[in-house]
């Protein structure tokens, strides 16, 4: 487990019987400081080199929210072009993490996911989630946009659906929308049937053959080869639009609801 005592972010992983647990923890609404992007990204890449990992969940602590996506404290103290698109590239590292493992990624999404957080369900080769997990992009809303996960969640639920997940950028999708679209692969009422659900799979999954798990995994991400160089770029645009007076007006009155 990695803590940072001063800021709350907690990230842990754990390994057993096959199934390797990455799971993630930030006192506000489990948002994403690069802090714990970074460490999101080299823990999903140590499970993808780890020959004990067969499958990797991913996970948050806590019961209300999945991930409310960027930590607006951080985009606050971005000061430079440089310095948005390197905080934005946590993002995309992530993303190419999930993409790139050999291992089948499930993700277990038990409330909220906002933003980056839709983004983190759509990196995900398959979705568990619980029917208080509504989701909502809410980028347009603070003057940026979802460019980074736009890929990731357009190769999930489609243009129609993203265009109005993104134009609706205040409103919340009810989970079965989001299950209806392909964002989430099943839903539960509560997480304990989540978590029943989830351990029975991970469990067969983790009994398959490797080889196999591995042809699955290349032919879910055909097409993507070049989200490397993609994804770089998307980051830059957020990166330069969150300097912006309108987006740094929106975010401190965001704070100070």
């Amino acid at each position: 487990m990695i803590t940072d005592s001063n800021n709350g972010n907690v990230i842990s992983i754990t390994t057993a019987e096959g199934v390797t647990t990455i799971g993630f923890y930030h006192p506000a609404q489990n948002s994403l400081p690069a802090i714990l992007l970074q460490e999101l990204t080299n823990k999903i890449n140590e499970a993808s080199a780890n020959p004990q990992t067969k499958i990797i969940v991913l996970q948050s602590a806590g019961e209300r929210t999945f991930c409310a996506g960027a930590s607006f404290d951080e985009l606050l103290q971005i000061k430079d072009k440089e310095a948005g698109a390197k905080f934005f590239s946590g993002f995309a590292n992530v993303i190419n993490a999930c993409r790139t493992s050999p291992k089948i990624v499930i993700a277990r999404v038990q409330g909220k996911a906002v933003g980056g957080g839709v983004g983190l369900a759509a990196a995900a080769d398959y979705c568990l989630a619980t029917s208080a997990a509504s989701i909502k992009l809410s980028e347009l809303a603070i003057g940026i946009g979802p460019f980074v996960i736009s890929p990731a969640v357009i190769r999930k639920i489609g243009l129609p659906a993203f265009s109005q997940l993104t134009i609706r950028a205040v409103d919340f999708q009810s989970a079965q929308w989001a299950m209806e679209k392909g964002l989430y692969n099943e839903v539960y009422e509560d997480t304990k049937a989540l978590d029943e659900a989830l351990s029975l799979l991970t469990q067969r999954l983790a009994s398959y053959h490797p080889e196999a798990l591995l042809g699955l995994k290349k032919i879910l991400w055909e097409g993507t080869e070049d989200w490397d160089k993609l994804l770089t770029e998307r980051a830059a645009i957020s990166g330069e639009l969150v300097l912006s007076e309108f987006t740094q007006a929106a975010l401190n009155g965001f704070l100070k609801r």
